[in-house]
């Protein structure tokens, strides 16, 4: 947003004028207090950007966004989204991952509090899903979710690895193509997904076997260990290696790390694919070492943020769906330079995220694709407009 925008916003505002952003009315709107219960580490790059792009968004939308950090432990994040529902000061929104399906007692206690909540990355399933119904029917204050087409994008990635082992025909002597596929664990709906999609593209080609799908719990250092242990039987098995299918970018480059250390050269001898558009992977795209980084769903955290602002003003999302996917994409060598300063630098505060709001009786419908954030991007300093 330029400079000139931002004090015309800032001055409409403080005159009770009424502003047209995105084409949705944002004048005279109260600030929204927003608690996010973030179920990663400190310092889990994904996790990070995802809180980094809400608190990006936040300030463009008159928003504050309080983030509370669970350490990938599901009872602290339990004890995290009750300890904020028990508060005399509740916020206005309580934004929660159904991480390791373990969401739904804090969305039960919201129901409770009369605190609206939003499901980002995981919502429920199983019997979670059947007990509870859809958002805003059992549970009025579950105003809906944010979530990505992860079964696509996992497809995706891997017809990537099948496509570049058939042109270097990389079948092994049985004349199929091995994959060793890496998942992040077998209970979180974004990982499902996923895995879903490595399957679906694996099934779909008959030259194709997917030899192994290890977990390595989202880590680098246990896909590095999985990888070797993979490529060690592939060894006494005969088998030609393909690719590494990984369900995260920190698991590629542990997989990636390990295929150098066994001899092989990544991105010659075998190809590896991960996901997150996390700043290493770009630089071991640039490399050579890694096909690509499917992604962009860090956004979540900006886009969320954007639905909370249209529905606190009036324009309800739940108008076309309570449930919102958004498609992720490919980040290769061929558009790495469109997004790679944005997500090196982290600066979050380039994207316009006023430009994403539904406009004016188009409620509910969002145009979150990689084209349009690239096109929302302001200039990095220091360069022309």
């Amino acid at each position: 947003m330029t400079v000139l925008l931002r004090f015309l916003l800032v001055v409409g505002m403080a005159c009770g004028v009424f502003t047209l952003i995105g084409g949705a009315v944002a004048s005279d709107a109260k600030p929204l207090n927003i608690v996010f219960v973030n179920p990663g580490k400190t310092g889990e790059v994904y996790w990070d950007m995802v809180a980094q792009t809400m608190q990006a968004a936040a300030r463009e939308l008159d928003a504050h966004v309080e983030v509370l950090t669970s350490e990938r432990n599901y009872r602290t994040m339990q004890e995290l989204g009750l300890g904020v529902l028990a508060r005399s000061d509740k916020p206005d929104f309580l934004i929660l991952s159904n991480e390791e399906a373990a969401a739904v007692p804090i969305l039960e206690a919201a129901e409770a509090a009369g605190v609206k909540t939003l499901l980002l990355s995981n919502t429920l399933i199983g019997e979670d899903a059947v007990r509870l119904g859809p958002p805003r029917q059992k549970l009025k204050t579950w105003l809906g979710d944010i979530t990505t087409d992860l079964r696509t994008a996992g497809a995706r990635m891997a017809n990537a690895l099948i496509s570049v082992a058939r042109a270097e025909k990389w079948q092994s002597p049985d004349g199929k193509i091995h994959i060793l596929g890496i998942g992040g664990d077998e209970i979180t709906p974004a990982s499902i997904a996923r895995n879903a999609g490595l399957k679906l593209a694996a099934d779909a080609a008959s030259d194709v076997v997917v030899d192994r799908m290890l977990f390595a719990n989202w880590t680098q250092s246990e896909a590095e260990q999985v990888t070797a242990n993979y490529l060690s039987w592939a060894s006494r098995k005969g088998i030609r290696p393909a690719g590494v299918w990984a369900g995260n970018d920190p698991m590629a480059l542990g997989a990636i790390k390990a295929i150098s250390t066994a001899g092989l050269v990544p991105g010659q001898d075998i190809q590896v694919v991960g996901l997150n558009w996390s700043e290493d992977a770009l630089r071991a795209i640039r490399a050579g070492r890694l096909l690509l980084t499917d992604g962009g769903h860090f956004l979540l955290g900006g886009w969320s943020i954007v639905l909370l602002r249209d529905y606190a003003d009036g324009c309800d999302f739940a108008t076309v769906s309570p449930r919102i996917e958004v498609k992720t994409a490919a980040i290769t060598r061929a558009n790495l330079a469109s997004v790679s300063d944005l997500i090196r630098t982290r600066a979050f505060e380039r994207i316009d995220f006023t430009r994403f709001r539904a406009r004016a009786g188009r409620c509910g419908q969002y145009d979150f694709s990689i084209d349009a954030l690239i096109s929302s991007l302001a200039p990095l300093e220091g360069t022309a407009d």
